[in-house]
Order: structure tokens, then C-alpha cells, then sequence
């Protein structure tokens, strides 16, 4: 897992595909009746469109959620 471009991720086929992006993986696991479904915090998401406007790149969720954790976020 590393950062990329979108258009990187695009070329490599890993667009909408986890751990990038979870949207699909979501909605299959609830439409087979998974009970228990990984869902990141709204500020994971915040903060991952804060780095790739800034950047361009576009890190994976589980990395950024592990990064905020690291420096002191909690979800409280």
C-alpha cells in the first residue's frame, strides 16, 4: 500500500477497490448479509481529500487512519 495518483490507481485497475476505496466492498458485504462491516471515521475522509488537494496523491484509508491515530486522534 502506497500513495498514488488517481490516474495511477486508474491505469493499475485499483480505482474503487479496497484499500483505496470501500464504497463496493460495503455495499456487497451488506448486500450478502455481512454483519459486521470496517467502516472509517468521516474525518479519515476529510483528512485524506486534505492531503491529496494538497498533494495529488491518494494514500489508502487504513494509512491514514493509522497516521492520524499515531499523532493523537481519537474518534471521541
Amino acid at each position: 500500500m502506497k500513495p498514488m495518483s488517481r490516474e495511477e490507481l486508474s491505469s493499475l485497475g485499483l480505482i474503487n477497490k479496497p484499500p483505496y476505496f470501500y464504497l463496493s466492498s460495503i455495499m456487497n458485504d451488506l448486500i450478502n448479509g455481512r454483519e459486521s462491516v470496517k467502516l472509517f471515521h468521516s474525518h479519515v475522509y476529510y483528512v485524506r481529500a486534505a492531503i491529496e488537494k494538497r498533494t495529488n496523491l491518494v494514500y489508502p484509508l487504513p494509512m491514514v487512519d493509522r497516521m492520524m491515530r499515531e499523532c493523537g486522534w481519537d474518534k471521541k
